[in-house]
């Protein structure tokens, strides 16, 4: 049964990050309580948010080094194993078909932000990675596009597990929606198109 996208609060654009770790007893302790430092509000796609709130190498070392990995990310799309935690909020489509908008300029913003990801991405907005991605919608509705038209309709708290498919998303509603997302690296010798790796967190 579809949830109802109308209840809720739409996400805040800082969103709080807390991550533990241990101190120098080997304790627990809250090692970062900050918000998430590499947000973006895009100014060439009104209301579209990113938050890159965590990444992970192929194999995590612990105890946590109090360093945020976060900084060091040259690719969105992780390697074999790794890991991207982001949290993005999607306009509604009408943003992208309003006069003012310039595909040029919000493509270049892309890039800008979503590194490695964003060479990913059709005109159309179709796209596919070599990850499995973990998707959970937020707040407000959205549906994923697949392949020759197919389409299905998100609500808030609805999930997805997505398997290295082409897709988008596409926001038909008046309202942002936001979903979370994890990406997991896989591995380039289960596809024979899959791109080189290069995802890896200090390339």
């Amino acid at each position: 049964m579809a949830s109802d996208p109308s209840s809720g609060e739409v996400a805040p654009l800082a969103i709080r990050r807390v991550v533990t770790g241990h101190d120098k007893t080997g304790a627990s302790e809250i090692a970062l309580d900050c918000d998430v430092p590499r947000s973006h509000v895009f100014q060439h796609v009104p209301g579209m948010v990113s938050r890159l709130v965590w990444a992970s190498a192929p194999v995590p070392g612990l105890p946590f080094d109090g360093a945020d990995p976060t900084a060091a990310v040259a690719s969105i799309v992780p390697a074999a194993g790794a890991t991207r935690f982001l949290v993005v909020t999607f306009p509604p489509d009408s943003v992208f078909a309003a006069r003012a908008f310039d595909p040029a300029a919000a493509a270049a913003e892309n890039l800008a932000v979503s590194p490695g990801l964003a060479e990913c991405f059709e005109p159309d907005g179709m796209h596919a990675t070599p990850t499995m991605d973990y998707a959970v919608v937020l707040d407000g509705e959205i549906w994923i596009e697949l392949d020759e038209g197919r389409s299905t309709h998100l609500w808030r708290h609805d999930v997805v597990v997505q398997h290295g498919t082409r897709h988008a998303w596409r926001n038909r509603s008046e309202r942002p929606a936001t979903l979370a997302f994890v990406l997991i690296g896989a591995s380039a010798a289960a596809r024979n198109d899959s791109p080189s790796d290069t995802g890896n967190i200090h390339e």
